[in-house]
C-alpha cells in the first residue's frame, strides 16, 4: 500500500466491512531490502545493453567489476611472445581487476552496524505493519443481524450491540426488542434481533384497549397476547401481517351462555357480539314486544343467564276529573271569618289512554301513553271578610246563647232545617238575616257572626222569634 500511512488508512480507502485483504509485499513501491552495490552498479549504467557483437574483454571486465563479479585477467601464455595489442589489452584487464578487488575488500571490511542501521527502519515498518492487521482481524467481527425477520450477515469493529445498531443506522424505540439487549457485549458470530413494536387497537370482548406487539402477523399478536383464539371471531385473518402502523383488531372469544326462554334451559357455546344474536343461535325466536332480561344490545358474558320475557299487552281508556282551583279574595264589608262563594267551582274532565303489559303471563303496573283534555276545570271564586266583629250587643250579652243554639240547631253553624228555609246556629230565614245586615245565607256565616246578629235581632224583638227555645235564654 504504497502511501498508506497505516491501518487507519485502509479503514478510510476501504470502508469498515469491505476493505479487500492486500497482498504482502504489494504494499510498497520498491523491495523492502537491496544491497548497496546494486543500487551503485545501477546508478552507475551497465554494459551489458549492448549488442553482443560489440563487446571486447575490457567492456566485459568493466560489466562484471560493475555487476560485482571480476572475471579472471588474462594471462600471457607461458613461454610465448605476445603481440603488443594484446599485451595492451591484457595489461588493461588486469587493471580493471585490481581496481575491482580493491572496492570489493573495501566494502567487506566496512563496520557491521551500520548495515544493521540501515536494516532496521525497514524491519520496524514490516513488524509495525504485522502487527497492526494482526489488530485490526482481531477487532473485526462477523454478526448476524435480523432486523424485523430480515437476516444479514455483516462485519462490525462494534464492541457492543448499541454500537452496532447506531452504525447500522437502526432506530428503537421503547416497544421494539432487542435481543440481546442493547449494550451487551458482541463476539464474532453473535446474532441480533431487532423486532419492530406494532400498535394494535384491540377490542376484546366488547372492550377496547390499545396494545403493543412485536410480532408481525394477527396469530403472532394472539399468541403474544395471551389470547385465547380456539373458537374465536376474528375481524382479521390469522396470516394476515400487521404493518409498522399497526392495525384494529375485533377478537370475540368462545364463551358459555344459558338462555332460559318458554320454561326450557339452553346452555350454548357462541362468539356472539350481543345477546340477541347468542338468543338466535340457541333456537329461539323474538316477537312483537319479546325482549331478554339482559338489554338485547348488550355483550353475552362468559357464564351469564339471559331470560327471554315474552311480552304482550293492550291499551285501555279511562276518563279522569280535573279538580277545579278555589280562588279567594278579601272583601271589607264582610266580618272576619266569613267566606262567601261568588262563583261556584266546576270541575274539568281528561280522557287518559294506558297501555297495560303482561310478561310471561304476569301483568304489570298500568302504563300512561296520552292525555286528552276534554272540558277545562271552571275555577271558584270566594270573598273573605276582613270587617272587624263588635265586642257586644247591649242588652243582650248575659243571656245564655250557647243554650238557644243547642237547643235551635244542635249546637251547629251549617244546620239547615227539613224544608231549607231556616238555617245557621238560631235558624234565620234568609230575609229575617239580610235584615240583620247579613250576606248570603245564615248557615254560611261563621258562628261569632251569626251569635252577633241574633243579639241584635233579640234586641229589637225579644225571645219571640224562638217560641220553642227561647226560654233557653235565662236559663
Amino acid at each position: 500500500m504504497q502511501g498508506v500511512p497505516g491501518v487507519s488508512g485502509v479503514h478510510s480507502a476501504y470502508g469498515v466491512h469491505n476493505a479487500a485483504t492486500l497482498g504482502y509485499g504489494l504494499a510498497y513501491g520498491g523491495d523492502t531490502y537491496r544491497p548497496a552495490y546494486e543500487v551503485s552498479a545501477g546508478a552507475g549504467g551497465s554494459s551489458a545493453g549492448q549488442p553482443q557483437a560489440q563487446r571486447t574483454p575490457q567492456a566485459d571486465a568493466r560489466a562484471g567489476a560493475a555487476r560485482g563479479h571480476v572475471s579472471e585477467p588474462v594471462l600471457p601464455r607461458q613461454g610465448g611472445r605476445v603481440p603488443d595489442g594484446a599485451a595492451r589489452e591484457a595489461d588493461a584487464h588486469a587493471v580493471v581487476g585490481r581496481r575491482a578487488a580493491r572496492r570489493r575488500k573495501a566494502r567487506y571490511t566496512q563496520r557491521p552496524d551500520s548495515a544493521v542501521r540501515r536494516l532496521l527502519p525497514q524491519a520496524l515498518v514490516v513488524a509495525f505493519l504485522a502487527g497492526g492487521t494482526t489488530a485490526f482481524l482481531a477487532k473485526d467481527k462477523a454478526i448476524e443481524l435480523t432486523v424485523d425477520g430480515r437476516p444479514r450477515t455483516l462485519h462490525t469493529f462494534a464492541d457492543d450491540v448499541t454500537g452496532l445498531l447506531t452504525e447500522e443506522g437502526v432506530q428503537v424505540g421503547a416497544h421494539d426488542m432487542v435481543a440481546p439487549a442493547p449494550g451487551a457485549a458482541l463476539a464474532s458470530g453473535d446474532e441480533v434481533a431487532v423486532r419492530y413494536g406494532r400498535p394494535v387497537r384491540l377490542t376484546l370482548d366488547g372492550r377496547r384497549r390499545e396494545v403493543w406487539t412485536t410480532a408481525r402477523t394477527v396469530e403472532g399478536a394472539l399468541a403474544q397476547l395471551g389470547v385465547r383464539a380456539e373458537g374465536a371471531y376474528l375481524s382479521a385473518s390469522r396470516s394476515q401481517g400487521i404493518g409498522r402502523t399497526g392495525l384494529a383488531l375485533d377478537v370475540r372469544t368462545e364463551r358459555t351462555v344459558t338462555i332460559l326462554a318458554d320454561g326450557r334451559a339452553r346452555t350454548i357455546r357462541t362468539n356472539a357480539a350481543t345477546v340477541r344474536e347468542a338468543v338466535e343461535e340457541a333456537g329461539v325466536t323474538l316477537h312483537g314486544q319479546d325482549t331478554t332480561s339482559v338489554p338485547p344490545g348488550d355483550f353475552p358474558r362468559d357464564g351469564q343467564t339471559v331470560t327471554v320475557l315474552r311480552v304482550t299487552g293492550s291499551k285501555e281508556v279511562r276518563e279522569e276529573v280535573i279538580p277545579f282551583e278555589v280562588r279567594r279574595t278579601q272583601d271589607p264589608t264582610l266580618f272576619k271569618g266569613t267566606e262567601v262563594v261568588e262563583q261556584a267551582g266546576r270541575p274539568g274532565l281528561r280522557r287518559v289512554t294506558y297501555y297495560l303489559r303482561t310478561v310471561n303471563g304476569v301483568r304489570g303496573k298500568p302504563h300512561r301513553e296520552t292525555s286528552e283534555l276534554v272540558r277545562e276545570p271552571r275555577a271558584q271564586l270566594v270573598k273573605v271578610g276582613t270587617k272587624p266583629h263588635p265586642d257586644s250587643v247591649k242588652g243582650a250579652d248575659g243571656l245564655d246563647w250557647h243554650g238557644l243554639a243547642a237547643c235551635e240547631s244542635g249546637g251547629r253553624p251549617d244546620a239547615v232545617d227539613p224544608s231549607g228555609t231556616y238555617g245557621g246556629l238560631y235558624q234565620f230565614d234568609r230575609r229575617t238575616w239580610h235584615s240583620l245586615g247579613g250576606s248570603g245565607r245564615p248557615q254560611d256565616a261563621p258562628a261569632g257572626e251569626q251569635t252577633f246578629r241574633a243579639k241584635k235581632l233579640y234586641v229589637t224583638r225579644g225571645a219571640t222569634p224562638w217560641p220553642h227555645c227561647g226560654a233557653r235564654l235565662h236559663g
